[in-house]
């Protein structure tokens, strides 16, 4: 696993905790390959502008503070990392866990940008 590949995908995860938290998805972009493939439960998406497109519904929440957890990027073979993410949504007025759980999110790093990402719900 090189180095640059694993501040690659810690760069890309900071961003997209950041845009959870913010509703301002821009800074991720960037940080993708033109041809990306963007894989979730429900849906894929090919291409950096798709994604853009489907992630323009990305929001500042209102009623939910999140928190992240994350493991060590564990390398997969064949450029692919993976790291495994707790989720916490608080309700802000009273602090409650309205929702927890656990994500898989792999990541294939080529030339320094995710040519490829996965999140899966696991728990």
């Amino acid at each position: 696993m090189a180095a640059s590949d694993v501040e690659a995908a810690e760069r890309f995860r900071l961003a997209v905790e950041e845009a959870v938290r913010t509703g301002r998805p821009e800074p991720v972009y960037p940080l993708l390959a033109n041809d990306v493939e963007w894989v979730t439960p429900f849906r894929t998406f090919r291409g950096r502008d798709n994604v853009k497109w489907e992630l323009r519904w990305i929001r500042p929440a209102e009623t939910f503070d999140y928190e992240f957890r994350n493991e060590d990027w564990v390398d997969r073979g064949d450029g692919v990392l993976a790291c495994r993410v707790h989720e916490t949504y608080r309700l802000k007025i009273t602090g409650e866990v309205g929702y927890e759980g656990d994500r898989l999110v792999e990541l294939v790093i080529l030339a320094g940008r995710v040519g490829r990402y996965e999140m899966r719900i696991v728990g």
